[in-house]
This record gives C-alpha cells, sequence and structure tokens, in this order.
C-alpha cells in the first residue's frame, strides 16, 4: 500500500481526480480523520472537508503511474 497527501479545491478538481482515478484496477481511498472513502466516488469525496489535505492510499506496491497522473493533487 502507498499513501500520499492531495489537495481537491473545486469541482473541476474532484472530477478531474475521479476520472483519473477510475482507471485504477486496484483500490484507491480517501481517508481523512476517521473517514474513509472510495475515491472513485464523486459523492463520497463530497462529503470530505475540502479545505485541508486528504491522505490517498493506493492498496498496490505500484501507484506510480497514477501518481504521476494526479501529480498536479499532491500536496
Amino acid at each position: 500500500m502507498k499513501e500520499i497527501k492531495i489537495k481537491l479545491s473545486n469541482v473541476q478538481d474532484i472530477r478531474e481526480f475521479v476520472n483519473v482515478v477510475i482507471l485504477a484496477d486496484y483500490d484507491v481511498d480517501l481517508v481523512q480523520g476517521r473517514y474513509v472513502i472510495d475515491a472513485k466516488s464523486i459523492m463520497g469525496i463530497f462529503s470530505l472537508d475540502l479545505l485541508s489535505p486528504i491522505t490517498l492510499k493506493a492498496h498496490t506496491d505500484n501507484a506510480d503511474a497514477l501518481f504521476e497522473r494526479i501529480a498536479k493533487f499532491i500536496v
């Protein structure tokens, strides 16, 4: 499992992020406090506090390609 911090600032960022993450063939979660949300769920992402960084957990050992595609969201 690999983990990074991301920041999603607006609706366009969320749409772009989900369009990239949905292509991953492994589970990707967003964790904020006690909440764990499926990163492929737009509605789930809207339930998070978008003003602070969110931890992304990719359930794979080879998430480098995903991290390259979402580089603009990484803090």
